[in-house]
């Protein structure tokens, strides 16, 4: 139930409606809508949520440790009041007064006057010991860093045995840092020249790539959503790490392209505007109302004539009789998202071990198909926006292992040297290169 509270911050009351839905009906965090609001309580409201989100597990170690009781058993509206609190306290730097005040009326009036008290004496008893605030010391690192940097425990072994203890933690880190956003500015419009003055002149704060001469990094979005730039298709948000898989594919103006899983459609319009609106490009997608936002993004961006949208699923469009044969494809497969979470704040808590087994499952199957579309001597690229093995590498070993008439063919000289592995595919990594981490592969089906 929505809860309504004058005298309290709309973006509080807002948060911990939204807080309530996500715990109860399984709701996500990026889908926040608040519609009676105006853009500075939006945002508020929005970072609170995914902060909140983000770094739950570790403002429950910390409750936890302060209050006296069981924290487990506390009724969970209460408990959301506590973290939104603590994270503001420890997170944004907000006073002291400011932050207890309002958490403690709100819990008086979404809950009763004794759950004010509580959260008052919580609050305060954390904020006057906060240089002495207890970390975890289980004995096992991967416990211990889980509960820290708020991850799963699972997810934090596995990237210990694989990295080790300092890269580790500089993954979580990154991982738990507000999101840098990009932007890929669409030549067939405007110039990066343009773009970067029209975001000067609105005071926002953007750095060129220094990856790719076609993106920039900003650290928010609104002005561009505020603006006409992204509707108007002179620049679309795209994160470096996709733009750099577009790289990797090198599309060629006038060949035939199938981007095999496109909504919503970055890939395909980065591709576009390579090929200088010139050829062909497949847009397959299995879900027909985000491949509507690939043909609205054709239209804006200056490239419908060239933009097929094909409503689809990759297997069954690939299997009937006669399938376009492409100069390359793009299978850009769903995976378990491991190299997104600093954008999706709550998919480390929706994911498990097992989703890995699942996920290559439909990655070999969707790999298989877009195989049968690659012309003789064509090009297929694989790609992932996880930083996980089953996902990446040993997919690729596999399908090498099926297809006889694929060879893998080195990323090097299309992407930066220090994102290419010593097996010569595509990785980028969050914490090395401040952007998603992606893999990608060049496969290369022989001449007939």
């Amino acid at each position: 139930m929505d809860v309504t509270i004058d005298t309290v911050s709309p973006a509080r009351v807002h948060a911990l409606d939204h807080l309530e839905r996500v715990r109860q009906d399984d709701a996500y965090v990026e889908k926040l809508t608040i519609d009676d609001a105006d853009a500075r309580t939006r945002r508020q409201a929005r970072e609170l949520v995914a902060g909140v989100t983000r770094q739950r597990r570790w403002l429950d170690f910390v409750l936890g440790e302060a209050y006296h009781g069981d924290y487990d058993s506390m009724e969970p509206r209460l408990r959301e009041i506590l973290r939104l609190g603590l994270y503001e306290l420890l997170f944004q730097s907000t006073p002291t007064h400011a932050a207890v005040d309002e958490y403690v009326e709100l819990a008086k009036q979404a809950l009763r006057p004794g759950a004010g008290n509580l959260v008052n004496g919580v609050l305060r008893t954390i904020d006057r010991d906060r240089e002495h605030i207890p970390t975890p010391d289980t004995g096992d690192d991967a416990e211990d860093l889980a509960v820290r940097y708020s991850h799963p425990t699972w997810m934090v072994r596995r990237w210990l045995d694989r990295f080790g203890i300092d890269p580790t933690t500089e993954l979580l880190r990154a991982n738990n840092r507000r999101p840098m956003y990009s932007v890929r500015v669409n030549p067939l419009r405007t110039s990066i020249d343009e773009v970067a003055a029209w975001l000067d002149e609105h005071d926002v704060v953007n750095v060129g790539s220094p990856y790719l001469d076609t993106h920039l990094r900003l650290k928010r979005l609104q002005a561009l959503i505020a603006g006409d730039l992204l509707d108007d298709g002179h620049v679309a948000v795209q994160d470096e790490s996709a733009g750099l898989v577009v790289q990797l594919l090198d599309p060629q103006p006038g060949e035939t392209l199938i981007d095999g899983c496109a909504a919503p459609g970055g890939k395909a319009m980065h591709a576009a505007a390579r090929m200088e609106g010139t050829g062909t490009i497949y847009a397959v997608d299995r879900n027909e109302q985000r491949l509507e936002r690939v043909t609205e993004a054709a239209e804006a961006q200056g490239v419908s004539a060239m933009v097929q949208a094909e409503t689809a699923d990759l297997i069954e469009w690939a299997n009937r009789p006669d399938p376009p044969q492409a100069d390359r494809v793009l299978v850009d497969v769903p995976c378990t998202g491991l190299g997104v979470l600093a954008k999706r704040a709550d998919l480390r808590w929706r994911r498990s071990p097992e989703d890995l087994t699942e996920m290559a499952e439909l990655q070999d199957a969707l790999l298989n198909a877009a195989a049968s579309l690659v012309r003789p001597g064509g090009l297929l690229v694989y790609s992932t926006c996880s930083i996980e093995p089953e996902e990446n590498e040993q997919r690729v070993e596999a399908f090498l292992a099926r297809h006889d008439a694929f060879t893998a063919e080195s990323a090097a000289g299309h992407v930066p040297d220090e994102m290419v592995t010593d097996a010569g595919f595509l990785a980028t990594l969050p914490h090395q290169h401040r952007m998603d981490g992606a893999f990608g592969a060049r496969l290369r089906r022989a001449d007939a």
